[in-house]
């Protein structure tokens, strides 16, 4: 495994210096940085280390910094160092996620200890990431495909149950609903995931080169062949083929790829020799294929080979409730990509969010937190609210807790004095509407007033 390496960061140069070279010392390979922005190019799900940053800092605090990391990975260890002041604030950041704090002025076997338990922690985080990827267990699913609505719960479930199999898989989703991400996580959980994973987009490759470019052509095949090509079926040998909206593959094409589902055999254009093939076929659909079959536009026979196993990727208006926590990951992700600090999100705008059509899904969404991180985000209002006064008070009493939960991490204290109820209501309030505090980052352990 990757050796453990430390993000140090203080705005002070001397204590810096000292506590690099402490740690250097001590024998962990550190970085050093005086302001917090730079760390951020460095941090990723896979991290193969500890963040060490000061609390109080110009620009990005070491508060700031911890919350923007676990965003990406809850499990980096972040310790903080603290001034004699500082010690209530870091307590409070270690109810939201810090792994220790250090109190300035500290003993360098103090800090030498603290970053050596939560290398350790670290490391068995990876390992057991590791070890549950061998076992057919996605250690980021939920990263992939974020939800605490029933039917994502039920779709992990799933892709967690048939991901090891070798079944072909049928995939039904609006646009934007994140097929290819499904199919992607169950080519990861498969034995094949280090093989190819070739999509093929059934709309985008012109009818005139679609059967060479899928099945490859001997030398002289048609003019202009100079050369033997493999196809994309023999270019994905070991590993899994994704044809990507299957419906807008030609009819005549589609008889020849139910012979190759079903012999698992492909023949060049200009061979008579059949090449034995070893993949996985998935495909994606936008719309319902049996829909399609009495049309006459797709054939019976192609449809009953491919849907061994049918997953349905739902839209995100059969799942609402979890708009509001897929919006602010999307949102920490553009401001990470655009190089920016995450724009400030009221509870209001983030309940707002969930009473919207979104026709585009995802895709739709994402975009639309791309423009909120570059400070260019509209307003957003319901587009088709509940008819009766009591389904409206319910639906908006659910999405402000919703909101402020999403807001605050799932930490119950600031959620019900921001909306000025007690503890008892509030809790009587999420029961009512099945909200879960677990779902929102908050531990499952119960908080202290």
């Amino acid at each position: 495994m990757t050796p453990m390496r430390i993000l140090l960061v203080d705005d002070e140069p001397d204590l810096r210096a000292s506590t690099a070279q402490a740690l250097d010392l001590a024998g962990w390979p550190v970085q050093d940085f005086p302001a917090a922005e730079r760390v951020m190019d460095l941090v990723s799900f896979g991290f193969p280390g500890v963040v060490l940053t000061d609390i109080r800092m110009p620009g990005m605090d070491g508060l700031t910094l911890m919350n923007r990391i676990h965003d990406i990975d809850r499990d980096i260890p972040v310790i903080l160092i603290t001034g004699h002041g500082d010690v209530q604030l870091a307590v409070r950041a270690m109810r939201e996620g810090a792994y220790d704090f250090v109190e300035k002025p500290f003993a360098a076997g103090q800090l030498a200890e603290i970053v050596a338990r939560a290398a350790d922690y670290r490391r068995l985080v990876l390992e057991n990431r590791v070890l549950k990827a061998a076992a057919g267990q996605s250690d980021d699913l939920e990263q992939r495909l974020i939800g605490r609505s029933n039917a994502m719960i039920d779709l992990r479930r799933r892709i967690r149950t048939i991901g090891p199999s070798e079944a072909d898989v049928l995939i039904v989703g609006e646009t934007g609903a994140g097929k290819e991400v499904v199919a992607r996580a169950l080519h990861d959980l498969s034995g094949r995931a280090r093989k190819p994973f070739v999509t093929i987009d059934c709309a985008a490759i012109p009818a005139a080169l679609i059967e060479s470019e899928l099945f490859g052509h001997e030398a002289g095949a048609f003019p202009g062949a100079l050369r033997a090509r493999f196809g994309k079926f023999e270019h994905a040998r070991g590993g899994t083929v994704l044809l990507d909206d299957i419906a807008s593959m030609p009819l005549d094409l589609q008889g020849k790829l139910v012979r190759v589902i079903e012999d698992r055999t492909v023949t060049r254009l200009g061979s008579n020799e059949s090449v034995a093939l070893d993949v996985r076929f998935m495909a994606t659909a936008r719309v319902p294929l049996e829909a399609e079959v009495e049309a006459g536009r797709f054939r019976a026979d192609l449809l009953y080979r491919l849907n061994v196993v049918t997953l349905q990727v739902p839209p995100l208006s059969a799942r609402r409730e979890d708009i509001a926590l897929l919006f602010l990951r999307l949102l920490a992700e553009a401001a990470s990509r655009h190089r920016t600090d995450p724009p400030e999100i009221s509870p209001a705008t983030v309940a707002g969010l969930a009473s919207r059509d979104w026709p585009g899904n995802v895709r739709e969404l994402r975009n639309a937190a791309d423009r909120y991180a570059l400070g260019l985000g509209e307003a957003l209002t319901p587009d088709d609210p509940p008819s009766r006064l009591a389904e409206r008070m319910a639906d908006f009493e659910r999405r402000e807790i919703e909101a402020a939960l999403a807001a605050h991490r799932g930490n119950l204290k600031p959620v019900y004095e921001s909306l000025g109820l007690s503890r008892k209501t509030l809790w009587e309030k999420m029961q009512k509407h099945g909200l879960d505090k677990t779902q929102f980052g908050a531990g499952a352990e119960p908080e202290g007033d």
